[in-house]
């Protein structure tokens, strides 16, 4: 089977490929993350998953299966982005402090004219967190490139996560095995 297109820079979703021993080529290209106003949260994701997938499509010569993603954060059903500076991380992660939120990663795999896209949510219950932990973390870890402003497998994850309902790994930015599912299909 020709190597597949993963259409991400993110090192998490690098790791999680590999670790499904999927073999891969990196191609990215810039592209609009914006989404019209209205669209329901949960369709957020996968729009602009498709927006990355057509962007890369669009640099083939020829026919390669393609796999984009995005995840975002939502709190009362508004997406939580990924944070500006260290105060919005700090705001963040005081806003998600003892609440559940959701994670929602879109994917759409595409060849040619192919497409399968789908999102997959997992429910995230945080403990109630200290100032002092909560700036621990960003100082450390500095989480300014992941939506939410933290991420599962650090120490946030380790000390502040009380519980997940569905995929870890779609925390991390990939639902994997639905995406080793979904290549069967191509």
């Amino acid at each position: 089977m020709e190597r597949i297109i993963l259409a991400s820079a993110s090192p998490r979703r690098h790791q999680l490929l590999s670790w499904a021993e999927i073999e891969y080529d990196i191609m990215v290209k810039e592209t609009d993350e914006s989404f019209p106003s209205g669209m329901p949260v949960e369709e957020v994701p996968v729009h602009i998953a498709r927006n990355k997938a057509l962007a890369v499509q669009a640099e083939l010569s020829h026919d390669r299966l393609i796999i984009a993603a995005d995840t975002v954060v939502v709190l009362d059903n508004q997406i939580i982005g990924k944070p500006k500076d260290r105060t919005d991380a700090i705001s963040i992660l005081q806003q998600l402090s003892g609440r559940q939120h959701r994670v929602i990663t879109g994917v759409v795999l595409q060849k040619g004219n192919k497409v399968h896209a789908f999102a997959d949510v997992t429910f995230v219950d945080f403990h109630p967190l200290s100032n002092e932990q909560i700036t621990y973390y960003v100082d450390h870890y500095k989480p300014y490139d992941k939506a939410g402003a933290y991420a599962i497998q650090e120490w946030i994850g380790v000390v502040g996560i009380q519980s997940i309902h569905g995929d870890f790994y779609n925390v991390m930015g990939l639902p994997v095995s639905k995406v080793v599912k979904a290549i069967t299909l191509f």
